[in-house]
């Protein structure tokens, strides 16, 4: 009876502390400098309190099942359907980082000309700027089997994010046990940030996927070995040339070999089947590597190059603070478990726990504090978060705490986070195409406005409207920037922008007599047409503008849609 009573009271604490929490960073929401969804521009107006009241319900939901003694049967299930149904809410989410405009680009050159186009134009006619291949491979797969449609690229990202969940579970399992593998499941649902990222054409999702996938195989393949050493070499290779980022996490590679030759089951006596195994996991990594990056080597060196002079110095001035990542766009009770979970290997003598803390230890170390180059790590975060939780002694208080921490993010997330994204600029681009997709004619003719002194070049939001649109894309590009905008942006995140390289595929198309639509992208709806356009669109009407405007972000892109007046028809 003393016992459940400590039981109710304990959380009862829980309970009040997550309410708490949530308050607490509310009011401190003005040092949240995330470049995306800082917690200043998300909650305004009524948003506080509906979150507000949503955290409480998820709180209370959180008590009953933490109070309950029930078991949960088919882990691995529950968490891949709690992922996947969570990550769908975001999928009306519009394309808020333009960087998708270069994957896009290269996945259509695969739709409409094939693979094999692919593999060879990949860095030569088709762009990459610092972009890796296998992802844009594998959207352009999926462009050519089902269709150039957004949602089946969403449903894959929504996958591999349930995916990653999953396999954060059987990695924490192989470390450790069945619990440590599933709150660390859970705790990966109590990220918010991470939900706006997965409906969006980007690569850190999928990157993540990879990495939590090669962790889990060669753990696993150390420790069984047979056909999973070769599953792990091929993970390896998926993860190498997913993103240029994941190099250096691949590093917790080594560090689980050491880990495993001193800490393995077979310690003594089995050592040199350890090796064994390392080297072929190794070798199965390194050849398809080698062979890939040979056959693309002058890209890779280019790229590598770039990355050097250009984005490495960048980081410094384009990152957020570590204040954001780990309290307000991560749950903080994570963090905090995260931290104490120190003290627990410490005194648990834990080697294994290495593998979990040392990507997070280099994130540290080397100040990496731009977010999107973080999320590849939250899996080992949430497992080092889970391996503190486990401390804990009292399941139910177990349960509270990994449930409190994934109802409220998914409060924040879906009523803080998605309704201010639905609000910037870059939805003008989805209505946009919504809207000329239930136009007549087959066609539309794009022409970009260039502001002066532009933080962006307008030229890269085509690709964008091409995701929204089903219609054939003409757009005769034509560099207005000059060498003085250029300079401006030299150091900017968006320099990439600059090298923008118009696709053959918007070159052909409709005729000057044709009566296609017309698009005009430009920073404001409001901005006068150069005269060329203005005789362009002699004999046409406006028939729609889509300019809203958040008034954060330094860039906005407006929208207007003619149409060739009826009576001209």
């Amino acid at each position: 009876m003393r016992a459940s009573s400590g039981k109710q009271l304990s959380l009862l604490f829980i309970s009040g502390l997550t309410l708490l929490a949530y308050l607490a960073l509310y009011h401190a929401r003005s040092l949240d400098d995330d470049r995306l969804t800082g917690w200043g521009w998300c909650f305004h107006g009524g948003v506080a309190v509906s979150v507000f009241a949503a955290v409480a319900v998820g709180t209370v939901v959180s008590y009953l099942f933490a109070a309950a003694q029930m078991r949960i049967r088919y882990k691995p299930a529950v968490l891949f359907v709690l992922a996947f149904a969570a990550s769908s809410f975001f999928w009306p989410e519009p394309e808020v980082i333009v960087d998708a405009s270069r994957y896009f680009t290269q996945a259509k050159h695969l739709e409409l000309y094939g693979i094999r186009y692919f593999l060879e134009e990949w860095g030569r006619e088709i762009e990459v700027w610092t972009d890796m291949p296998l992802v844009p491979f594998l959207y352009g797969v999926i462009f050519r089997v089902f269709g150039e449609v957004r949602v089946y690229v969403q449903m894959f990202t929504s996958v591999l994010f349930a995916s990653s969940v999953v396999l954060t579970y059987l990695a924490g399992k192989e470390l450790w046990d069945e619990e440590v593998g599933f709150y660390g499941g859970l705790f990966l649902l109590g990220t918010p940030y991470l939900y706006t990222q997965v409906p969006l054409m980007l690569v850190d999702i999928p990157s993540t996927f990879f990495l939590i996938l090669a962790v889990y195989l060669v753990i696993r393949a150390l420790k069984r070995g047979g056909a999973t050493v070769l599953f792990a070499g091929f993970a390896i290779f998926l993860a190498f040339f997913s993103k240029y980022s994941t190099w250096l996490m691949l590093s917790v590679i080594g560090v689980i070999a050491a880990v495993y030759m001193t800490e393995g089951p077979t310690k003594n006596s089995g050592r040199r089947e350890l090796f064994s195994r390392l080297g072929y996991i190794v070798l199965c990594a390194v050849v398809p590597i080698g062979v890939v990056f040979l056959y693309k080597f002058s890209v890779f060196s280019e790229q590598i190059q770039l990355l050097i002079a250009y984005q490495k110095p960048g980081l410094k001035r384009w990152g957020e603070s570590f204040l954001s990542t780990f309290l307000f766009q991560i749950h903080p009770f994570v963090t905090a478990l995260a931290l104490f979970s120190v003290y627990a290997a410490a005194r648990n003598k834990d080697g294994k726990y290495i593998i979990v803390a040392w990507l997070v230890v280099l994130i540290v170390l080397l100040q990496i504090k731009r977010i999107r180059y973080s999320i590849m790590v939250f899996p080992m975060l949430s497992l080092a978060a889970s391996y503190g939780l486990c401390a804990i002694k009292d399941a139910g208080v177990r349960r509270g705490i990994a449930a409190c921490a994934m109802t409220s993010s998914f409060a924040v997330a879906l009523l803080a986070y998605l309704p201010f994204l639905q609000t910037v600029s870059a939805v003008n681009i989805k209505e946009a195409g919504t809207f000329l997709n239930g136009t007549r004619e087959p066609n539309v003719e794009v022409f970009t406005l260039t502001s002066a002194g532009p933080p962006l070049n307008p030229a890269v939001s085509v690709p964008l409207l091409d995701i929204f649109t089903d219609k054939h894309i003409v757009y005769d590009y034509r560099n207005a920037l000059s060498p003085a905008d250029r300079a401006a942006i030299a150091a900017s995140s968006l320099r990439f922008t600059l090298e923008y390289r118009n696709p053959s595929y918007y070159l052909s198309g409709v005729q000057p007599e044709s009566d296609a639509s017309v698009a005009v992208i430009s920073e404001s709806p409001h901005d006068p047409l150069p005269p060329e356009i203005g005789e362009k669109l002699t004999g046409y009407r406006l028939v729609r503008s889509f300019g809203s405007s958040e008034r954060i972000f330094r860039y906005q892109t407006s929208v207007r849609i003619y149409e060739k007046k009826a009576d001209l028809r």
